[in-house]
């Protein structure tokens, strides 16, 4: 275990003034609030602390965050709270406890809408003081350095947990190197078989060919020295994660891979990034399309380098990555290097990003999000998003995730650019809107009057904003078609007990059933969600009583059953009364109807200890009983809400619309229909069919409910 002394030897390498008293009494009293706990290991569990905190230290981080270190754990773990962290410790201190406190309590990976409304406390989290989760992240890096020790279904769940959520946090936030170590101790848990295959075929490839880092290494000083360029290059080989992934991403075997290697060049100043550049092109063939310059066009979060792949020795594909020092620094820290210290004062790094205002960036979009699983998905999109930048007509730059198309494009312009987009130009060219977007390429938006944004258009989208934007079009155009049915179905509904369905009329029931709306009423009936019938009965429900008088009770419909037995319909053939039907029994339930032509009776044939003979109660049947009829209509305005008012005419009720295939001019649905009895089918059945706008309808019989 890192002793204090040690721990503040660490410290001290880059900030000499650092507060002692602070550290030291940190140190002590976590020592002895966790004192006599262990962890899974069986080690003392304040190793783990302390290891968190020298793993910030790495990161050169001020006294506060180090103390935060030491303590995080002593407000949920131990006696400790946060009273008395703030009295012995500043309010500076406790709170950045109490909010490590609290993202540990989040359930992060749980099911959707519970993750995503946790995210929004961990944006909150963040918001308040970006230090809690740059302790969380260290505490969580330790805690996967060390999960050898834990069962392995903990293992895997919080294997899983910080590939999805923590491991892109820290990439988003510029910290790679802990991305990159996230990702891979989760690898070893997630897919063991998979990383040890990695390593062994390149523990072959370097038997084979040797060490070639410290070769090409060579060659790029070489190059460099060439040149009068100074600095310094350092070589490594890939991590297996990354090998995989690029593995499955592009399909390709390990043999075929050519970039496993990646080298960095540190040089003095911007200008010799650029002279570095044009030595390495001039001495070795750049591979088209690797190219990236993050020095003229910085990403979010402060990051600065040259990327180009370049064909080397032996014909090997080699990143360089090329930099300067401080761009290093802000590199290799992210974000955190705004609190960076060196040799006792807060380092100026002119590339280190405001963490308030990189917050405010990564946010903005997120704001549009109308629902949970919205939000979730724009939290994942931006964490996981590399960028292109790309040029409007006018050369402003539009920065945008890798794999952006042209509507990504159109809606970081204005939503209304986006809604009404009807093609677009790629460097002069007309392209499919599916389009991936290139650096440097210049879009133009093409737009007409009167465009609305389609359904596919869910899919060619990548970034959040468009998604969330198309859907929120979509869901507005559907409202509208919602409440247009709905008013219908609400106008034979009503009518069958002699009323009106009025504006006061929907307004009054819909305040009785708790709904904001007349409007939110109708958008309700027309999508299914609520009855025409409920709705009346909300209103006069003596009328509805009456007018269901005299009619056979759905409990009473059978008769035949054993005593105390409760069918089911079979929803493969959905007898209805005035149809030949037989019971089947199975163990634990009570028996089911199907009409005697059913299909699925012929599987039971050698099965006749099984089947009762039973039959329909004589006399009017209540209109409860489910059928789905099959329809192929003309896609017309008006054509939908007319066939529904055809169906509430014959007294049946819509209980479910499920569209099955849509064309430019039909589309094919299946209705679910309340009806009485064989004969109320038939006749509904015979009323659909006389329009003529229905090409086919047809009773849906298939041992499958839905197609």
């Amino acid at each position: 275990m890192i002793e204090a002394s040690d721990l503040l030897s660490l410290v001290k390498n880059y900030n000499p003034k650092c507060n002692e008293a602070l550290l030291v009494g940190a140190y002590d009293y976590a020592r002895a609030m966790h004192e006599g706990q262990t962890r899974h290991s069986g080690e003392p569990y304040f190793t783990h602390p302390v290891a968190v905190a020298a793993i910030l230290t790495e990161q050169r981080l001020d006294d506060a965050t180090i103390a935060t270190a030491l303590l995080h754990d002593t407000i949920e773990d131990t006696k400790g709270t946060y009273s008395e962290i703030a009295k012995r410790f500043g309010t500076d201190v406790a709170e950045l406890v109490d909010g490590v406190t609290k993202l540990t309590n989040l359930e992060l990976s749980n099911r959707e809408s519970k993750q995503a409304e946790n995210f929004r406390k961990l944006f909150m989290a963040m918001s308040k003081d970006m230090r809690v989760i740059l302790v969380k992240l260290a505490d969580r890096l330790h805690n996967m350095r060390t999960i050898r020790h834990m069962a392995y279904e903990k293992q895997a769940q919080k294997a899983r947990e910080t590939m999805d959520i923590f491991a892109p946090l820290a990439g988003r936030m510029g910290m790679h190197w802990m991305r990159e170590e996230l990702e891979d101790l989760s690898f070893r848990v997630l897919n063991p078989e998979a990383r040890n295959s990695i390593i062994r075929r390149f523990l072959t490839l370097q038997k084979a060919s040797g060490d070639v880092i410290p070769k090409i290494t060579d060659d790029i000083e070489a190059v460099m020295e060439k040149h009068g360029v100074s600095g310094e290059v350092f070589g490594r080989a890939k991590k297996p994660f990354s090998i995989w992934r690029k593995m499955q991403e592009k399909e390709l075997a390990f043999s075929r891979l050519s970039d496993i290697y990646g080298f960095r060049v540190i040089t003095g100043s911007e200008d010799d990034c650029y002279r570095v550049l044009g030595a390495i092109h001039q001495r070795w063939r750049s591979v088209p399309g690797r190219f990236k310059d993050y020095i003229s066009q910085p990403k979010s979060n402060g990051y600065r380098s040259i990327h180009t792949t370049v064909s080397g020795r032996d014909g090997k594909r080699v990143e360089v990555q090329i930099r300067t020092r401080q761009m290093h620094e802000v590199a290799e820290s992210g974000v955190a290097a705004h609190w960076s210290y060196r040799d006792g004062v807060r380092a100026e790094n002119p590339f280190a990003v405001d963490p308030a205002k990189w917050l405010a960036n990564l946010t903005e979009r997120f704001e549009m999000a109308e629902d949970h699983d919205e939000f979730l998905e724009h939290v994942k999109l931006e964490m996981y998003s590399d960028q292109v930048f790309c040029f409007t007509p006018k050369g402003d730059v539009v920065k945008l995730p890798k794999g952006a198309t042209p509507l990504d494009f159109a809606y970081s312009i204005h939503t209304r650019i986006g809604h009404s987009c009807v093609g677009a130009k790629v460097d002069g060219l007309r392209v499919p809107l599916w389009t991936r977007l290139k650096n440097g390429q210049s879009v133009e938006i093409m737009t007409a009057e009167g465009q609305t944004p389609q359904a596919t258009w869910i899919d060619i989208a990548v970034t959040g904003r468009a998604k969330a934007a198309i859907r929120r079009s979509l869901r507005e155009e559907d409202r509208g078609r919602y409440i247009k049915l709905g008013h219908e179905l609400a106008r034979v509904a009503f009518e069958h007990v002699d009323k009106k369905a009025s504006d006061k009329a929907l307004a009054t029931a819909a305040r009785t059933l708790g709904l904001d709306s007349g409007d939110e009423l109708l958008a309700r009936i027309g999508s299914a969600e609520l009855s025409a019938r409920d709705v009346v009965a909300a209103l006069y429900p003596e009328l509805v009583a009456r007018s269901d008088e005299g009619e056979v009770e759905a409990r009473r419909a059978v008769i035949g059953l054993p005593p105390g037995a409760v069918t089911h319909r079979a929803q493969c053939c959905q007898a209805v009364p005035g149809e030949r039907i037989v019971g089947i029994t199975y163990p634990g339930r009570g028996p089911v109807v199907h009409a005697i032509d059913c299909p699925a009776l012929a599987e039971l044939d050698d099965q006749p200890d099984r089947w009762i003979d039973l039959h329909w109660t004589e006399g009017r049947h209540a209109a409860v009983h489910n059928v789905t009829i099959d329809v192929t209509l003309s896609n017309d305005n008006g054509v939908l809400g007319r066939i529904c008012t055809l169906i509430g005419e014959q007294n049946a009720n819509i209980s479910d619309l499920h569209f099955i295939d849509r064309k430019p001019d039909f589309y094919r649905l299946l209705i679910d229909l309340d009806v009485r009895d064989a004969e109320h089918l038939h006749a509904v059945m015979m009323a659909v069919e006389a329009d003529s706008d229905v090409a086919t309808m047809e009773r849906y019989r298939a041992l499958e409910r839905r197609p």
